[in-house]
């Protein structure tokens, strides 16, 4: 996340950023990390909509994320429709049509893939 947050205060005055908290990608009742676990990030996959906000603003907190956040229903609509989990990033053009899909996160999740777009497509 430290280059999301590097991305985002490079370009926040020329972008709107949105995250959105989706399904708990290592949730402590089915998959740990150990980072996880260290860091204070060790949540039980919410069943409940409240649980998972109480998460979302945990994670936000302690990745010192300050972009706005909205967090996906239980029924992980979000998720779904954009094949977000466990993260992914994605660029809506001023059209508001998907300009930029990169790939499934870990390994796709590529935040200087997007700086370098960005900067290509709309000079930023």
């Amino acid at each position: 996340m430290p280059a999301v947050r590097r991305l985002y205060e490079e370009t926040k005055n020329r972008a709107r950023f949105l995250l959105v908290y989706v399904r708990e990608a290592h949730a402590a009742d089915e998959w740990v990390m150990p980072d996880n676990k260290e860091g204070g990030l060790h949540f039980e996959q919410p069943t409940s909509y409240a649980a998972r906000i109480d998460a979302a603003e945990c994670c936000v907190e302690e990745l010192s994320l300050d972009m706005p956040t909205v967090v996906d229903g239980l029924d992980d609509a979000v998720s779904r429709k954009y094949g977000a989990w466990p993260d992914r990033l994605y660029v809506i053009g001023p059209d508001g049509r998907i300009a930029y899909q990169g790939g499934v996160g870990p390994f796709g999740f590529k935040p200087d893939e997007v700086r370098e777009f960005l900067r290509k497509t709309y000079g930023f």
